[in-house]
């Protein structure tokens, strides 16, 4: 059915979610999964009043998120070799995370993208947008969307 799943997850309960789905779908396809973080740029404002941060400070921050985000997809990486599911990991960079998703499910060649909705609506949806519904809209890989 499913040769390669990519799993989206942030690290949120309902991530979480989506992760134990996936893997128990791996496990049932025999599929390969990809399980992608991904971690925002460090915002530096110029702004009159705003803290300066060092280049070397931004990258010592960046580097911390990926090393997390990294730490985090290692227990998902043990969780899916105890149930015979072979994971690789993708921690990027990147504020755009619909696109850096989208991109990454075709460089791996997945057929399947899971991912949770956070559910937000009414002005918080207008005003915060929503990765998962931009997903759906504008990947040519089927998602599978857990509430």
């Amino acid at each position: 059915m499913y040769q390669r799943i990519l799993i989206a997850t942030d690290g949120s309960p309902l991530s979480d979610q989506a992760v134990e789905s996936g893997l128990s779908l791996a496990a049932l396809c025999k599929a390969s999964v990809v399980v992608v973080k991904v971690v925002p740029l460090y915002s530096r404002s110029y702004l009159e009043g705003g803290d300066y941060t060092s280049i070397d400070d931004v990258k010592r921050i960046e580097d911390q998120w990926v090393h997390s985000a990294q730490q985090l997809l290692n227990g998902i990486v043990a969780t899916g070799e105890a149930r015979g599911v072979a994971v690789k990991t993708c921690v990027m960079k990147s504020d755009l995370v619909a696109e850096t998703l989208i991109d990454v499910a075709k460089e791996h060649g997945a057929d399947l993208i899971i991912m949770a909705s956070h559910g937000r609506k009414g002005i918080k949806r207008l005003l915060l947008g929503s990765e998962t519904q931009h997903v759906l809209t504008h990947s040519t890989v089927p998602v599978l969307v857990l509430r």
